[in-house]
């Protein structure tokens, strides 16, 4: 073994020594940047406090102690004022007493100084010092920095905040602390693989030497090294959010573990997000509604789809109803697609008896979109671009992944995300299969495979249905215009194609008529939400604000991370608007878009270099997809910020053909390739910091909002200045 490992070495090296040699060369200066940045940059107040000689102010607070000597600020007496200081003061410590529960509280300082005589705060032209997050368990948060001018006479400390629970013990307060030197270890592995990232994909890399058809080795091996990080990466931003994953061990919500298995679920989000666990129990024994039974109000009420009306009957007679289910003739119903349940849940519940773990189907599903995702850009890339490098592949599978909507699902990967990103995942797969049975001599069995993925779309996400248009540009000339669909093979092909959705549909159909007496009706109409779906109808006045708020909305930026806040929202529809909080529209915040309106032009290239229309028609084909879907979301539902991963994904992936197209016409190494490549490398980057920073945004019923003690430290790492 030893002489093989060393004859497969040797040979190596002859063979890749200058490359391996370079590689590691890069790789070990990348690590040294990267500790460089850890150890003198963002432990920048370690040093800049080393001088400092700290007074301990213990001897001047005026509050009771514990057994344990242990100053307690309780409800009554919250505030701390150390009067006649006179002296520099640069920062403050307030060292909490770590064994204590965690708590997020809210500290206004207020002082005196050589520029102030009296206390300041907020007035019509100026702003006061604002209220520091501190957090009694992140030892960063607890040093404040102060800027006083001169000498400080008197300083004022007022720790507040929502829900606390005093009291809250306090170990000693001094100011001019130096701060202790803290490795983040999770902060140089982040900036080690944004440096890495941003080396790899710089304008001179050796990676946009690398044809993805030229060196078919090479190119699948970095491109499967890509996705493999991208699902780490993408796994471990929803398991940071534990507080929705439902799943427990000894040490992962061990609060939840049942101290026997080596893993459990347990519900999360209360009874309204069981609708998927209930209705596979429900199919289980044998009924499509679920087994709670409405309360009487409900069930004679003669419109029980006015919210206004039920909250009254709810407070009169305290019995509550479920929210955003279907309800109708006596039953409550799920009006989501059906798909999800039979494929997670009631499998798993006739397997074990329990609720199948949301949050995993969520992260099954997008770990399966990135999979088809990039299998599909590959696809494209290789049989019908010769010129698209892997450098270029990656440059555009990246934002095609992160910036179409999915991390914002995995931000709350509930049943709301579950349908939209099982979608998504069927129908990257759908169009794979379809693409690679084109090319097959034997294209029934791909076919099949991508119809059944196509049609079970309508099971889970049913907008998402218009991206079978593809269809049209990928099989039109070969079955339609060669009329190859008139002879025995060509009408079973054709056949393989259009069978599944066939079949599928009878099955939807069949259920729907199961439940509400119509083959048709899905349910939707019966949900008991924020307004009477049954009368919501379609109205154009919609449309504009929707518009707006989906495509152009600018970005609301703040100077304080996650730099970005709910964007405002004004309109003159004067009617009920569904809308939650988002943040920004898609063609404002993700500059990559900003390929789309030349799309015309690079079309016009297209058409001169290529006979056949097929990539033209796909292209079209997502534009016009995108368009309907994000109408048909503002009608029937409104405007939300998850209904974004709806449509993203087809601008970009049209954005993506685009970018081929001109890669296409443009030889390799001209000054006008290499500026195509700097231009898209800042489009990409803006439309993935702006991606990623949407994801921290805190938000009710988020990691922020559940472990905000936890969310501090996120903070604090990001802004080590502070």
């Amino acid at each position: 073994m030893r002489n093989n490992i060393s004859y497969w070495s040797r040979r190596l090296m002859l063979e890749h020594g200058t490359t391996i040699q370079h590689v590691l060369k890069s790789a070990a200066v990348l690590v040294l940047i990267a500790v460089l940045l850890e150890t003198f940059v963002f432990n920048i107040n370690y040093f800049r406090t080393a001088g400092y000689h700290t007074t301990n102010l213990d001897n001047r607070l005026e509050l009771t102690k514990t057994t344990d000597d242990q100053y307690r600020v309780t409800e009554v007496n919250h505030v701390i004022e150390f009067k006649d200081l006179n002296s520099e003061v640069h920062n403050l410590w307030l060292n909490f007493d770590y064994r204590q529960p965690a708590q997020q509280l809210k500290v206004k300082i207020q002082f005196t100084d050589e520029a102030h005589s009296t206390y300041f705060d907020s007035t019509e032209y100026t702003v006061g010092v604002p209220d520091v997050d501190v957090n009694t368990l992140c030892d960063q948060s607890e040093f404040i920095n102060l800027n006083t001018t001169g000498l400080v006479t008197n300083l004022k400390v007022t720790i507040t905040g929502e829900d606390i629970s005093y009291p809250v013990l306090l170990s000693d307060v001094s100011i001019n602390a130096r701060e202790p030197f803290t490795f983040n270890q999770t902060r140089f592995i982040l900036t080690l693989g944004l440096l890495a990232l941003a080396y790899i994909l710089r304008p001179k890399s050796a990676v946009y030497r690398i044809g993805i058809v030229s060196n078919p080795r090479k190119s699948k091996a970095a491109i499967i090294t890509a996705v493999a990080l991208e699902v780490v990466l993408l796994s471990s931003y929803l398991f940071m959010g534990s507080n929705l994953v439902g799943v427990a061990t000894s040490t992962y919500n061990s609060g939840s573990w049942d101290g026997v298995s080596i893993a459990n679920t347990y519900k999360v989000g209360g009874d309204n997000a069981q609708q998927y666990a209930e209705l596979a129990k429900a199919m289980a024994h044998g009924q499509l509604y679920l087994d709670e039974e409405p309360p009487r109000w409900l069930q004679d009420m003669d419109d029980p789809y006015d919210k206004g009306a039920r909250d009254e009957l709810q407070k009169e007679t305290g019995e509550e109803y479920l929210f955003d289910v279907a309800y109708h003739d006596g039953h409550y119903y799920v009006y989501f697609g059906v798909v999800p349940v039979l494929i997670f849940y009631l499998p798993f519940y006739l397997l074990t008896g329990a609720n199948f773990p949301t949050a995993i189907g969520v992260l099954i599903a997008i770990i399966m979109f990135v999979l088809g995702c990039s299998a599909l850009l590959d696809r494209f890339a290789r049989y019908h671009f010769k010129r698209v490098s892997l450098g270029l592949y990656l440059l555009l599978q990246i934002p095609l992944v992160i910036c179409c909507g999915i991390l914002y699902l995995l931000k709350f990967p509930t049943f709301y995300s579950l349908p939209i990103s099982l979608g998504l995942a069927f129908s990257v797969w759908g169009l794979y299969l379809w693409m690679r049975g084109r090319a097959s001599e034997r294209p029934c069995g791909w076919y099949l495979g991508g119809s059944l993925c196509m049609a079970l779309v309508v099971g889970c996400r049913p907008q998402l249905i218009v991206l079978s248009l593809v269809a049209f540009p990928l099989f039109w000339r070969k079955y339609i215009t060669k009329r190859r669909i008139l002879t025995r093979r060509g009408a079973v092909e054709f056949g393989c194609l259009v069978a599944p959705y066939v079949v599928v549909a009878a099955g939807l159909m069949l259920y729907n008529h199961a439940r509400f007496g119509s083959f048709t009706d899905f349910g939707a109409n019966y949900n008991l939400t924020v307004n009477d779906m049954t009368k919501r109808g379609w109205n154009i006045g919609r449309l504009a604000p929707a518009l707006f708020a989906y495509f152009l909305q600018p970005p609301s930026v703040t100077g304080v991370f996650p730099f970005l806040q709910a964007a405002p929202f004004e309109t003159t529809y004067l009617g009920q608007t569904i809308k939650e909080i988002t943040f920004g529209g898609v063609l404002a915040c993700l500059p990559i878009l900003w390929v789309l309106p030349f799309a015309k032009r690079i079309l016009e290239l297209r058409f001169k270099t290529r006979s056949t229309r097929t990539i033209a028609g796909v292209i079209i084909a997502l534009l016009f997809g995108g368009v309907v879907v994000a109408l048909m979301d503002a009608e029937m539902a409104g405007i939300l910020q998850r209904y974004f991963a709806d449509f993203s994904f087809m601008f970009l992936a049209a954005v993506v053909l685009l970018v081929f197209i001109v890669n296409e016409n443009l030889r390799p190494g001209t000054q006008t390739q290499q500026l195509l490549m700097k231009v898209l490398l800042v489009l990409v980057s803006i439309s993935m910091l702006y991606s990623a920073l949407v994801c921290f945004i805190p938000e009710t019923g988020w990691f922020s909002d559940i472990y905000p003690w936890s969310y501090q430290d996120i903070i604090e790492t990001v802004l080590f200045w502070t």
